[in-house]
């Protein structure tokens, strides 16, 4: 059980099959729910900008050295999912990847870093380049790093 989990309740995403996604993932360690459609996923743990709740999604990732890649695609939608606007106000995040449980602190990757990692991305899962598309904003790379 991480720090957060001790000490305050996490809630999962309201979207049911994430939700019955994150309950096999934490139940199993990752061995059901560590990969999504043959991609490797995690679980991101954010503190809600307006509520102050702890928030856990399940979310497909890539890596960058030491560092854990994600994608605020919102499948291709107009507006930045929740998750991303909850770490852009507080970066202090918590992933689980499998059983190992990371502190770590949240950005988004900018200029000649975003272009090296946007096809780091697209590799893992080639539909965020419909989904970039798809949409008028500029879909964010977020960086990991460890504490």
């Amino acid at each position: 059980m991480t720090t957060h989990e001790q000490r305050e309740t996490v809630e999962d995403s309201p979207v049911g099959w994430v939700a019955s996604h994150i309950r096999r993932y934490v139940r199993t360690d990752g061995a059901d729910g560590g990969t999504f459609h043959g991609v490797p996923s995690l679980l991101l743990i954010t503190r809600g900008r307006r509520s102050g709740q702890l928030r856990r999604t399940a979310l497909m990732y890539g890596r960058d050295g030491d560092n854990y890649l994600l994608v605020a695609s919102n499948g291709g939608a107009a507006k930045h999912p929740a998750w991303y606007l909850n770490l852009s106000a507080d970066p202090a995040v918590e992933i689980q990847v499998g059983a190992e449980r990371i502190t770590g602190q949240a950005r988004t990757a900018t200029g000649e870093e975003r272009v090296r990692l946007w096809p780091v991305m697209t590799k893992v899962f080639p539909t965020y380049a419909r989904y970039a598309k798809e949409t008028d904003r500029e879909i964010p790379v977020v960086v990991i790093e460890r504490d």
